[in-house]
């Protein structure tokens, strides 16, 4: 998706300032970025967009979700000398931070392929015979940075998880706010009565045994927040097959295949996004 120019643009307003001495720099000259580190690569996209904007050439030499070794080229560029200084700072901010989190992410879509291969015997499976850790999704959540939610969730994608819902338009979450208001059965029924016919319900419950119970007031989608994973077992447990079944709230990398071989369908993260490092790139001219 191309980048909007008036974004890239307030970007470089915001780091030049209006009398920008330090990138006075004459002549031509050649770019590279780097990686410094082992990564899963997300943002040179838009990184070499910002060149562009400023009239540089630029060369994209990996493809968005790639797995980089540390000492790796990932763009080149070729331009006007004060032109290329004045891009690199926002292009290796933008593509260290989007990098960063396909790297997180890939880590805990690998972390959920564990328990994939881990999975139990059919003896073992719960009641309601879900795969346990079979094809479960990694994905996201609304906790993103204000206006980079787009480049954020789809760094997400590159890292192989799923965005979850981009914006509250996408799919109605019923949480323990809404539930406070107006009482379990009649959040649900309220936004039901609201929603369009393709928009799917999703019910936040802190109980194994309000799962059931979500799903029987009409959720689509029963979310087990904060709960441990035989909690969250537990109350998968108790669903149909047509529910699907997340599991979100302090979840880490390290407990991911623990959650995902409870019979979820979804684990999702907030610090994919709210906690990646950025991936180290380093940007050389000359």
């Amino acid at each position: 998706m191309p980048i909007d120019r008036s974004r890239i643009e307030r970007w470089l307003r915001e780091d030049l300032g209006h009398h920008d001495v330090t990138n006075h720099v004459p002549g031509e000259t050649a770019g590279r970025l780097i990686a410094t580190e082992d990564g899963v690569t997300a943002g040179i996209e838009t990184a070499a967009a910002v060149f562009d904007h400023l009239d540089v050439e630029t060369e994209v030499l990996v493809d968005t979700g790639d797995r980089v070794e540390a000492g790796q080229q990932v763009l080149a560029v070729d331009g006007p000398a004060r032109a290329v200084l004045r891009g690199e700072r926002v292009a290796v901010n933008v593509a260290s931070h989007a990098s960063g989190i396909a790297t997180r992410t890939r880590a805990a879509v690998d972390a959920a392929r564990e328990a994939s291969a881990a999975r139990r015997t059919p003896d073992d499976r719960t009641a309601n015979s879900r795969e346990i850790g079979d094809g479960v999704r990694i994905a996201g959540t609304r906790k993103t940075t204000p206006g980079l939610r787009g480049i954020e969730k789809r760094a997400i994608v590159a890292g192989g998880g799923d965005t979850h819902r981009l914006d509250c338009s996408q799919m109605v979450m019923v949480k323990e706010n809404h539930i406070a208001e107006m009482g379990f059965e009649s959040a649900i029924a309220h936004f039901r009565e609201r929603a369009s016919f393709a928009t799917k319900i999703e019910v936040e419950v802190e109980r194994p045994a309000d799962g059931r119970r979500a799903a029987d007031a009409g959720a689509d989608i029963v979310l087990f927040d904060n709960l441990a994973p035989d909690a969250v077992a537990e109350g998968v447990a108790e669903l149909s097959d047509d529910t699907l079944a997340e599991a979100s709230g302090g979840i880490t990398i390290e407990t991911v295949p623990e959650y995902a071989a409870t019979g979820v369908d979804v684990v999702s993260l907030g610090s994919l996004t709210h906690s990646a490092p950025a991936l180290d790139y380093s940007f050389r001219t000359g």
